[in-house]
């Protein structure tokens, strides 16, 4: 089937100096198996990364070039405004897709507006260009709405949704920062038909060590975290580190079955060459 006839995927990808992980994306997407994109990838003020045009050529690459550091909120919303997509997935800059995510998706769309899949988290180590692998685990949860105001289970990486969405609910709200996905999450819920996708075929990055670690930046998180409890109605909610949380009873049983697609090897990017 020709391009032409097929739909084409709008990927939003906020990146701030981060050379070795866009370039491992990059070859990710190279990989898939669906091949319509518009691939628009948001420079946050950061080192030039016009070298992955070069590096991965086949491509649909457009980079934006953002005039200062406003964070990666401003820059997904930035994204929005070049999309030419039927439809669009966002992707944080360090997250990898499997080869068979984005035909997958198009297919779990079918009805709905909005699918999200489940995903492995894994941890990593730098290694000749390279992020090796250390440790894995899936992450997989029950689609509830309800259980979901008290503890979000959406991962917006890899996800996909129709431009309609955008146009009702306008852009991504900066002013809960670190927490503008379960916002999405929890807006798009309200008005559109959201479904979870039992598939783990997204990975998720998580740095052991570092200001990635979202369990580092708790003092800092909860002002985020009590602006999206009032805009919501969500009431008391804990800051504790995620990986606590995913401890929790309530949380534990909400665990769900998914189909494991990843061979658990490292995807090499041309960077490794």
């Amino acid at each position: 089937m020709s391009n032409q006839n097929q739909p084409l995927v709008s990927i939003i990808i906020p990146t701030y100096n981060r050379r070795i992980e866009l370039a491992e994306l990059a070859e990710s997407l190279v990989r898939q198996t669906y091949k319509n994109l518009q691939i628009i990838v948001v420079n946050d003020y950061g080192p030039s990364v016009d070298f992955i045009q070069d590096l991965y050529p086949e491509l649909n690459i457009q980079i934006i070039n953002m005039p200062e550091n406003l964070k990666h909120v401003h820059a997904r919303n930035r994204g929005l405004q070049e999309v030419k997509g039927d439809y669009i997935m966002l992707c944080d800059d360090d997250d990898l897709l499997l080869p068979i995510h984005i035909e997958r998706m198009l297919q779990e769309i079918e009805g709905y507006d909005l699918v999200y899949p489940d995903v492995e988290i894994f941890h990593y180590a730098y290694e000749n260009q390279t992020r090796i692998i250390t440790d894995r685990f899936v992450f997989a949860y029950e689609f509830d709405v309800p259980a979901m105001r008290r503890f979000s289970t959406f991962f917006s990486s890899g996800c996909i949704f129709r431009p309609e969405l955008i146009a009702a609910l306008g852009p991504f709200d900066t002013e809960v920062f670190h927490y503008w996905d379960w916002d999405f999450f929890l807006r798009a819920a309200e008005q559109f038909r959201v479904k979870r996708a039992p598939i783990a075929s997204v990975l998720y990055a998580f740095a052991q060590q570092g200001t990635s670690n979202m369990s580092g930046q708790l003092d800092n998180m909860r002002p985020y975290l009590d602006l999206l409890s009032v805009k919501h109605q969500l009431g008391e909610l804990p800051t504790a580190n995620f990986f606590l949380l995913l401890e929790e009873p309530e949380v534990k049983a909400r665990q769900a079955a998914t189909e494991l697609i990843w061979d658990g090897q490292p995807i090499r990017s041309r960077l490794a060459e």
